[in-house]
């Protein structure tokens, strides 16, 4: 395994952050870290970087552990953390060489990884960081995280506030990337994103909640999801099917409103509901849960549990 994360918990005064959690990570995947703000991902992402001490527990990548082997982790990964953390006052090029040598070594040793990255911002090479758009920052803080060849790439919501061209250009890249046999590991808030990595982990409150290719994801819930959308909106139903005991969850989705019967695929759950209010538009259709179904349903459960 390239990274293994063993009973991690670590607290801020009385917040949890992260809760007993545990996690293994093969070389060369592309793994993501699927949650709300507030879950636990950039606590877990600092402690995988060696930039925090967990409470308890042990984090252990490539054989080195991230807090008595810090320095050794330091130099076999890349991190690019939420916030844009590049010298504004420096230019690309500068940029790239203040990395590039702190690492030991220069642009050129690494060229042929960074190269495609690099040759998108080369024409603003001689430009201040600052003033670059949030596209070509991206680029930027990904080249100078690659700029010494790391085993690990820690990414956290790279793609976070950039336009939809960039974001995909972006994953084209980390696909390319993956290709060098580089582990990389993502957080994103994109469920399209999350469909991109060979597997993910569900994380809400500092615990993994579920962790699967995303293609299984949903796959192991017998009981069918339904849509429901009416023209007069969907929002006055939410309370109403939550207190129907045959519905199991019922949760606001887009301009539809998803339910998940107790009984498998038992749809008289939804005409009974249709029959206890006057909206001839109110129509309804079942579907298979995607991602975010899956993650609504695990922390339904989770509440449950808690509560």
């Amino acid at each position: 395994m390239s990274l293994i994360v063993n009973n991690i918990s670590k607290s801020f005064g009385a917040v949890k952050a992260l809760r007993d959690l545990s996690l293994e990570i093969a070389e060369g995947e592309l793994f993501g870290l699927i949650g709300p703000d507030g879950a636990g991902k950039t606590t877990l992402f600092r402690i995988m970087a060696s930039l925090m001490l967990p409470d308890a527990g042990s984090c252990s990548m490539m054989g080195f552990d991230t807090v008595k082997d810090y320095r050794e982790i330091r130099q076999m990964i890349g991190y690019m953390p939420g916030r844009f953390s590049l010298y504004m006052d420096l230019t690309v090029e500068e940029n790239l060489d203040f990395y590039a040598r702190v690492f030991g070594s220069t642009i050129q040793d690494n060229y042929d990884l960074v190269r495609e990255v690099y040759e998108q911002i080369a024409p603003f090479r001689k430009r201040r960081a600052g003033k670059l758009s949030g596209g070509m920052k991206q680029k930027l803080a990904l080249s100078c995280a690659l700029i010494h060849r790391p085993r690990v790439l820690i990414l956290d919501e790279p793609t976070t506030g950039v336009d939809a061209v960039s974001r995909q250009e972006f994953w084209e890249m980390l696909k390319k990337i993956q290709r060098e046999r580089i582990t990389i590991v993502v957080s994103t808030p994109y469920m399209d994103e999350a469909e991109l990595c060979d597997r993910v982990a569900l994380i809400q409150r500092g615990k993994i909640l579920h962790v699967s290719r995303p293609r299984d994801l949903g796959c192991g819930e017998k009981a069918s999801i339904f849509a429901l959308r009416s023209e007069r909106g969907i929002h006055g139903y939410l309370n109403l099917l939550r207190k129907m005991p045959e519905v199991r969850h019922a949760w606001l989705f887009g301009d539809a409103l998803h339910v998940v019967p107790r009984g498998p695929g038992d749809q008289s759950v939804v005409e009974a509901a249709l029959k206890m209010v006057e909206d001839p538009s109110l129509k309804w259709e079942a579907m298979a849960p995607g991602i975010e179904d899956t993650f609504m349903m695990l922390l339904a459960g989770q509440e449950k549990v808690e509560n």
